[in-house]
């Protein structure tokens, strides 16, 4: 005689077993309303906390989806690509950036599955995840480490929404401070005025620096404070010289499998108008005249197209830094030195974060304001600058 069949809504015996140090695994067969049979199990720190999780997980018990492409035994790999599927599912509707997505994949392929990607969903335990942020943030960055918890905290996510998971264990997960990180965030370090003159003095004067079309890039970077990227993508019809405004409406990045595109921005202030200084409008005027597109790029490569960021970078800004003892001086020093004079001149973090293009002012006077900068001197400085006085 075959073993009677579990009355709907009981479960069968419930079965331990010792998984590890401190850990266990109790299961038990479960008869759902539906009639249909689940094996259920839950693990805990002790036996008996394992039967408490597991006879929780029985009270609170939800019917599986049909269908579902997740469940407790799935690889925490395979739920990684589908939650990085919907990533760029959600990039080609333009919700997320490509950008941000190449990072997650390399991180993804790099540090977490390595270290977790065999493990079942149901075995992904706070304790493991929290120890792997923390390795991570050890041996590199807080910054990197803080990418990784995200990661698996939208892998935890989808297979909580599937029902493989109760709650998500990256929840939990300690701060991630960077007292103890290898790489520490850098000091913000921005230009003085005096620098300011005297760096575009030295780009007007250099022959191969005029070649490479450098000191309006550099007069544009310091007139807007836009990113590499951004300054590259912005075109002439971006320029309304009569409201002395560019509208910025791209980034121009690398996405692997795409190539070169232009992506439209992590937030809302991505898109946005800039005002321009007097200055700034009269060299970009003046520049239009000898523009031989006016439908293409302010800032066009030698074949007319959006110039490739990584080539300007490596290729004509570092050898001219190089050749003028300006080898600490990168694109960015320019968008944190645009930003140290703002708030020197008494603008608020908001508006400095709205000419930025951050969503949060914190970013702007955590990573882009230089507070040992001079003060009123470097304003004053930059007001030649700003006047067109140094401008040629």
């Amino acid at each position: 005689m075959g073993r009677p069949r579990l009355q709907v809504g009981t479960h069968g015996n419930i079965r331990t077993e010792q998984a590890g140090p401190k850990r266990w695994r109790a299961r038990c067969r479960y008869r759902d309303f539906d009639g249909k049979v689940y094996e259920v199990e839950r693990y805990g720190t002790s036996k008996a906390n394992a039967i408490d999780r597991l006879k929780a997980a029985i009270r609170d018990w939800v019917t599986p989806v049909a269908g579902a492409l997740v469940t407790g035994s799935t690889r925490f790999s395979e739920v990684a690509r589908m939650w990085l599927t919907d990533l760029e599912a959600d990039a080609e509707r333009g919700l997320r950036s490509f950008g941000s997505i190449d990072t997650y994949r390399n991180r993804l392929d790099k540090i977490v599955l390595p270290a977790v990607g065999e493990l079942s969903i149901n075995e992904v335990t706070t304790p493991t995840l929290d120890a792997l942020c923390k390795k991570v943030r050890d041996a590199s960055s807080a910054s990197s480490a803080k990418t990784v918890r995200s990661i698996l905290g939208g892998v935890c996510a989808l297979a909580v929404r599937h029902g493989a998971l109760e709650i998500n264990p990256v929840r939990e997960v300690g701060p991630l401070d960077s007292k103890r990180a290898r790489n520490k965030p850098s000091q913000s370090r921005a230009l003085s005025g005096e620098q300011v003159l005297d760096l575009l003095a030295k780009l007007d004067a250099d022959e191969r620096a005029v070649r490479d079309d450098l000191p309006d890039l550099v007069r544009f970077f310091l007139g807007t404070g836009e990113r590499t990227g951004e300054a590259l993508c912005a075109h002439w019809s971006d320029l309304d010289e009569q409201a002395k405004v560019i509208n910025m409406s791209g980034n121009v990045i690398r996405a692997r499998g795409r190539g070169r595109i232009v992506n439209r921005g992590k937030t809302e202030n991505a898109v946005r108008p800039i005002p321009l200084a007097d200055w700034c409008v009269t060299m970009l005027v003046t520049r239009r005249t000898t523009a031989e597109n006016l439908d293409g790029p302010i800032f066009p490569s030698s074949t007319g197209t959006i110039r490739e960021a990584t080539n300007v970078r490596n290729r004509a800004w570092k050898p001219f830094t190089v050749r003028v003892g300006y080898e600490w001086v990168t694109f960015r020093t320019f968008r944190r030195t645009v930003a140290t004079l703002l708030d020197e001149a008494g603008l608020t973090a908001r508006q400095i974060a709205d000419v930025l293009g951050h969503a949060r002012p914190s970013m702007t006077q955590d990573v882009y304001m230089g507070r040992r900068a001079p003060g009123r001197a470097a304003a004053d400085a930059l007001g030649a600058v700003v006047d067109g006085d140094t401008h040629k």
